[in-house]
This record gives C-alpha cells, structure tokens and sequence, in this order.
C-alpha cells in the first residue's frame, strides 16, 4: 500500500512539474514577446512572384512583383504560447488552460507596474549606461503591452474556447481539427486586433501611414502565425503521446484511448520500473 501511494505521488509531481514547466515556457515567451514587440521588424523571406500569378495576389501585399514575409520580432515568439495553451488544454483540461491566459494577462500588468515605476525612478548620473536605451525600450513596450493586453486576452480565450468546442464535437478525436480550428481563428483576431491598436496609437514606423500599410503587417503577421500553426500540430500529436500518462482532462475525451486506463498503467510502470 504504501509503495502505490508513494508511486501515485511521484506521478502526481511529475505531472504538477509538466504543468509549472508549460507555464513557464508560455509566461516567458509572452512577457519577451511584449517586451521586445514592435522595436524592430525582421524580413524572414522574400520571392518574386511569377508573372502569370501576380494578378491573383493583391498590391497591396507586395511591393511590384516581390513579396517579402516582415514581421516585428516579437511575433517570433508568439506561437509557443498558442502550441502550449492547445497542449494544457490537450492534457490538463479547459479550466487549467483558462487560468494559464489569466496568469498571462496578470504578469503584463505587473510587468508594466514594475518597468513604469523603474522608469520614473531617478536615474543614477555617472553609474546608468543605458538611459536612452531603456527609455527607448519602454517607449514601445507601454504601447504593445497595452495593445497586447487586450488582444491577447481576447484571442487566447477564444482559441481555449474553441478548443474544447471541436474536441467535445469530435468526442475527443482529430485533434488535427482542434489546433488549427482554434488557433488560426484566434490569431486573426490577435494580429488584426494588435496591430490596428499600435497602428492608432501612432505606435508603429513613421512608413505605416495609411490603411494599405497597416493590412499588409496583419497579412504577413497572420500568414506566420497561420504556417506556424501548421507546422507545430505533428509536434502537438507527438507532445500528447509522449505525454499521454500524465493526461487528467475532466472531459475524459483521450486522444490516445482510455484516460484512466493510461493513468492506471502509468501507475503500474511506475512501480515497476
């Protein structure tokens, strides 16, 4: 009896290690990504487009015949978050997935209390060797964490909501259907909501000047987030099988088969092992 309680701790642990650690990956990359948000813009690619084909994508999007993929580096980390709330929500259910997003939204506001009181804190003359730098880095990062405050909030409650409503249509298959269903709709309403915030905020580049230029950075931003979308659902399959002994969703709907029946042999392998 107590080699199974001290194996059903060690589990439950585990399982409570995986969660903080999937919080913690999903907290940096959001307070980096607001950090650092729109400071710089990064061109990821760029291809000519063929003559027979340009008359089918819009001039706005394109510079004559070349299209160029630029987005503001915050972006980049961006769809870690989305990968790890879909991955909660896979193992741990709607609720802890939920409260991650309000964790989230909490940390931006604190870390615009801690870098607004830093700033107005009296700079020490001789010793500070950064002051235009952090003013400058704070400048910014106001704007985007205001603007991705409520964007964020917005779209990552969608995209949990949805989540759990394909894989309660689904009874807990086609997960393939879930992570691209939710995400890709909750991050069109993340980069149009973002960037048309930090655009009538005048938080932009002197060169967004007009509605064209602004449509252009919510395309290229949703096109990346779209692809990595794509991309990281094999990577979200082979996250819940490897992870699957540590599943413990209320909702019961195993990717991989019969939660308890997982949690009854983990246990087992456990004290076995």
């Amino acid at each position: 009896m107590a080699s199974q309680t001290a194996n059903s701790d060690d589990l439950s642990f585990q399982r409570d290690a995986l969660f903080l650690t999937l919080c913690a990956v999903f907290l940096t990359a959001l307070v980096m990504g607001n950090i650092i948000g729109t400071t710089k813009f990064a061109t990821l690619f760029q291809f000519t487009i063929p003559d027979w084909f340009i008359g089918f994508v819009p001039s706005l999007v394109r510079d004559e015949n070349v299209y160029a993929m630029t987005i503001p580096v915050g972006l980049v980390a961006f769809p870690f978050t989305f990968f790890v709330t879909d991955l909660v929500s896979e193992l741990f259910g709607r609720r802890k997935a939920q409260l991650l997003v309000w964790v989230g939204f909490f940390m931006n506001v604190f870390m615009l209390t801690v870098m607004t009181v830093n700033f107005y804190l009296p700079s020490t003359d001789g010793v500070s060797g950064g002051d235009i730098l952090f003013d400058g880095v704070y400048g910014f990062m106001v704007g985007n964490t205001i603007g991705s405050m409520i964007a964020y909030l917005t779209s990552q409650t969608i995209d949990v909501r949805l989540y759990h409503f394909w894989k309660r249509f689904t009874n807990g298959r086609h997960m393939w259907l879930r992570n691209n269903g939710s995400t890709m709709i909750s991050q069109l309403v993340d980069s149009t909501a973002i960037l048309s915030i930090l655009y009538f905020s005048g938080n932009l580049g002197d060169s967004v000047t007009g509605l064209g230029a602004l449509f252009i950075l919510i395309v290229n931003s949703y096109l990346f987030k779209f692809l990595a979308a794509l991309l990281d659902t094999p990577f979200l399959y082979l996250a819940v099988r490897k992870l699957r002994r540590f599943d413990e969703d209320p909702e019961g709907n195993s990717l991989y088969g019969d939660r308890n029946g997982e949690l009854a042999e983990a246990r087992m392998a456990v004290g076995t092992g």
